[in-house]
């Protein structure tokens, strides 16, 4: 119950204030342009309390979910047709070029509020590991995996990884995994001053949330030195094999190892054998043998390593607008990336995450220490709203657009009639979006998994 009120609360105020600052964009270009804006809401629903200023009730609402903007003729019906006609303040009595502002002013205010969420970030923050590796090489390749298969080896560098040189562990590579589920990526490493060019297949469950980069069977090292042992659970295989809280673990069968990340990868594959551990214990290298016990789905030793140390090492003005910018395009490219494996059929709908994935995602980022987590996924939240709405899909911002350049182009408003029935099917359309995708949310969560046929 704890985790969902906080999942929730997450949820409503990362989504509200996004959506609000969206609608916060079309009323203030409204007003510029001297439309009538009858109300600003906070939520859906029933009015629940708020304020009137000049001809605008601003209000909030039952359901915090977002917001809206009620512009005079915005809606236009029939039956009002004639009313808002001789209305110079109606939204429809405005030219064209004003109203596609309008509609294109939210998701400007997405875009600006992505890029100077992360300028923030950058400028303020900018969490760096404490150490790291500035190659991105491969610790260990799991036998028998995709990677090895490609022909990956333990000690690559990789030089290029699907459509990005040089890329880093994160985000570079784990982005392209995340987008080519199912599919062969090309992998330039680099082996002992040899370039060689392979082709890894991503697993086709990459497109789960939970899927990281070790489980295509590249550990990735992050970190120079040995797995610094902080405690030893007791009565555990660790202890019984006498690890003690201090120790340093080097090796593990002979292979190198430098997070506890790659050793526990190398203890699933090893199906609980026991293993030799090399330790450097005050100065002196030690070897003892631990077996690893199965717990729930997984083999473990029983310690808690060293967690990876992080510190902020915030960017100069123009290096953090640099970055920033950096982040709006490749996320922009990615989001493009997605929609264009949607509409030829290279990714399933199945797949997108609604707003219960993103309130899952939010309240985990609520509960981290650190900052990426919280300023990113609201970057990316803001950024992915923008592009959305602006999609040529009546109801969205981009329809409207659309549609008001075809009347710019015919020289004349189009049939209220055939909009009445463009929109309602739109709409019918988008519920039934949702609604899949909502049932997909809830799938995943698990809830009917012990119901049994």
């Amino acid at each position: 119950m704890q985790q969902f009120l906080i999942s929730a609360t997450a949820f409503i105020v990362l989504v509200g204030l996004i959506v609000i600052l969206h609608e916060l964009g079309h009323f203030v270009m409204a007003k510029l342009f001297g439309v009538r804006v009858e109300a600003f809401s906070f939520g859906f629903g029933p009015r629940l309390f708020g304020f009137k200023y000049g001809d605008t009730d601003y209000k909030v609402c039952l359901l915090p979910l977002g917001g809206f903007v009620k512009m005079t003729g915005e809606n236009l019906t029939e039956e009002s047709a004639d009313e808002i006609a001789s209305d110079p303040a109606a939204f429809t009595a405005k030219p064209r070029w004003q109203r596609m502002l309008i509609g294109l002013a939210g998701p400007v205010v997405n875009f600006i509020l992505a890029l100077v969420l992360m300028f923030f970030y950058y400028a303020l923050f900018n969490e760096v590991p404490s150490v790291t590796v500035k190659d991105t090489v491969v610790e260990w390749v799991t036998p028998g995996s995709p990677a090895a298969e490609a022909g990956i080896q333990t000690g690559d560098i990789v030089r290029g990884f699907g459509d990005v040189n040089k890329p880093a562990w994160e985000p570079d590579i784990y982005e392209q995994i995340k987008l080519n589920p199912g599919q062969y990526v090309p992998v330039v490493v680099d082996r002992g001053g040899q370039t060689i060019n392979l082709s890894l297949h991503i697993p086709s469950a990459a497109k789960a949330q939970d899927f990281e980069i070790g489980d295509t069977g590249m550990q990735p090292q992050y970190l120079p030195g040995p797995i610094q042992v902080v405690q030893v659970q007791p009565g555990t295989p660790a202890e019984q094999a006498g690890l003690r809280a201090g120790d340093q673990i080097e090796a593990v069968d002979g292979l190198v190892v430098h997070s506890h990340i790659t050793l526990l990868a190398y203890m699933q594959w090893d199906q609980g054998k026991p293993m030799t551990l090399t330790l450097l214990r005050n100065g002196v290298t030690v070897q003892i043998t631990a077996t690893p016990t199965k717990t729930d789905t997984r083999y473990l030793l029983g310690f808690a390593p060293q967690p990876f140390l992080m510190r902020d090492q915030p960017l100069p003005f123009v290096a953090a607008w640099k970055k920033s910018g950096a982040f709006f395009r490749n996320n922009s490219l990615m989001v493009g990336e997605i929609l264009n494996r949607l509409f030829t059929h290279r990714l399933s709908i199945s797949e997108l995450m609604g707003p219960v994935g993103i309130a899952q995602v939010a309240g985990e980022a609520a509960q981290t220490k650190d900052w990426m987590s919280k300023f990113g996924l609201a970057s990316m939240i803001s950024l992915q709203l923008g592009i959305l709405n602006l999609m040529p899909f009546p109801i969205l911002d981009g329809g409207m657009i659309l549609l008001l350049l075809i009347e710019s182009a015919l020289h004349r408003d189009i049939s209220l009639i055939i909009k009445e029935r463009i929109y309602t099917a739109a709409f019918v359309v988008l519920m039934a979006f949702f609604a899949f995708v909502l049932f997909n949310d809830v799938s995943r969560l698990g809830l009917f998994s012990h119901i049994k046929p």
